[in-house]
């Protein structure tokens, strides 16, 4: 097995608990081993910190695994996976829901590895290229643990670019037809789509939030935006809202929305399909207005050197959002870009709610839910902000 120095002083992060190594923190960068390859990591004086995936063509050039020289065969994630998974069950009853996050990357360590349950399917992502070697592995392990009806993957973000990995869709196990399933969360009914739905196939990390909404919707009209499967507004309409309006962009989204709703038997329900910009702007114009308006952005940038303009996209848009909500009523929004920190969210809603000439008080904020759990040491773990307001005229 290959080994890797650090520079002087590089370790220090990793000895607190982080389980990145950048390019610039190695002494050098070999060539001549495999991206994906395990290795093991020193110190600059020798002192072994762990094994792990290494690519010499990503910034990331490291990725601990293990810090007692565990190596990634099958009972190294059978045993990653089975701890992840008693976490779940504590957190998740079968009563609850049938859906959650398994495997949250590097909080579970399984670095750039996710795995989300709906029932008995699984969905998969890998964002490193040694995950990517295992993924044949990983899933093998996932038909004999858990005895699914079927397994997917959805490597189509953007991020394995960065690892140089392609992007791809497939079904590793079962058919295309079992990409539809029923999942429940707190009472509520979703037919979901797991290979054309959003990222996994739905947004998991939201599921407290949505139902922190049901707190203010109790005879609202409410206003949905970013809807993708009506998860807000179903929540809304389950605790009594007079009406939601639902907006997406997507149009086999707004379907799936509204088919979401009728299996719950919900009326009082419409869409728009649009940008979410033009949409706002366009009630705006009209004078309408709502009790509760929900603003869920997907991020708007992938890296720090665009966060200048992405605070400027979520103050424009925060600004319509709030335009749209009557006094005495509330507003909640968030972000999932984790290159945005609480205080930048925060003030963006603030400098916001000033050109909105709205007055603003928070009652409640929150971050992603415990399938999603975030390391202390590593700061890249945590990157859902949440915030509800209430809201009236300055």
């Amino acid at each position: 097995m290959h080994a890797l120095y650090l520079k002087p002083k590089e370790h220090r992060r990793l000895f607190k608990g982080h389980l990145w190594s950048f390019s610039n923190e190695l002494q050098s960068l070999p060539r001549d081993i495999a991206a994906g390859e395990t290795v093991r990591l020193y110190t600059n004086e020798g002192k072994f910190i762990g094994t792990g995936f290494y690519n010499p063509h990503s910034l990331i050039s490291f990725r601990l695994l293990s810090r007692t020289g565990e190596l990634p065969d099958g009972e190294f994630f059978r045993k990653k996976i089975l701890a992840a998974l008693r976490l779940r069950e504590r957190l998740y009853p079968e009563e609850e829901t049938n859906a959650y996050r398994l495997v949250h990357g590097e909080s579970d360590g399984l670095p750039g590895l996710v795995i989300d349950r709906f029932d008995t399917a699984f969905v998969l992502q890998v964002f490193s290229a040694g995950m990517d070697l295992h993924l044949p592995l990983i899933c093998d392990i996932l038909r004999e643990t858990f005895d699914p009806s079927s397994i997917f993957v959805r490597n189509e973000s953007v991020l394995r670019e960065l690892e140089g990995l392609p992007l791809y869709k497939k079904t590793v196990f079962g058919t295309q037809a079992d990409a539809l399933k029923t999942i429940h969360d707190t009472g509520i009914v979703y037919r979901v789509n797991l290979l054309e739905g959003h990222k996994t196939g739905f947004f998991l990390d939201q599921r407290e939030n949505r139902r922190m909404v049901r707190k203010f919707a109790g005879g609202a009209e409410v206003l949905d935006v970013f809807t993708s499967d009506g998860g807000f507004a179903l929540n809304a309409l389950h605790a009594g809202a007079a009406s939601a309006t639902m907006v997406d962009i997507s149009r086999e989204a707004l379907f799936r929305a509204s088919e979401n709703a009728r299996l719950n038997g919900f009326s009082g329900f419409d869409t728009l399909q649009g940008d979410a910009f033009d949409v706002l702007g366009d009630l705006g114009s009209k004078k309408r207005s709502f009790d509760l308006v929900i603003v869920d952005p997907p991020s708007f940038t992938k890296s720090r050197k665009n966060l200048p303009t992405a605070l400027k996209a979520y103050k424009k848009l925060n600004k319509l959002g709030l335009g749209m909500v009557r006094n005495g009523g509330f507003y909640a929004t968030a972000s999932c870009s984790r290159h945005v920190s609480e205080s930048d969210f925060l003030d963006t809603v603030h400098q916001a709610s000033i050109a909105a000439g709205k007055h603003l008080r928070l009652v409640f904020r929150n971050a992603q839910p415990g399938d999603h759990p975030v390391l202390l040491s590593m700061p890249e773990t945590s990157y859902l902000k949440f915030a509800c307001f209430y809201v009236t005229g300055n």
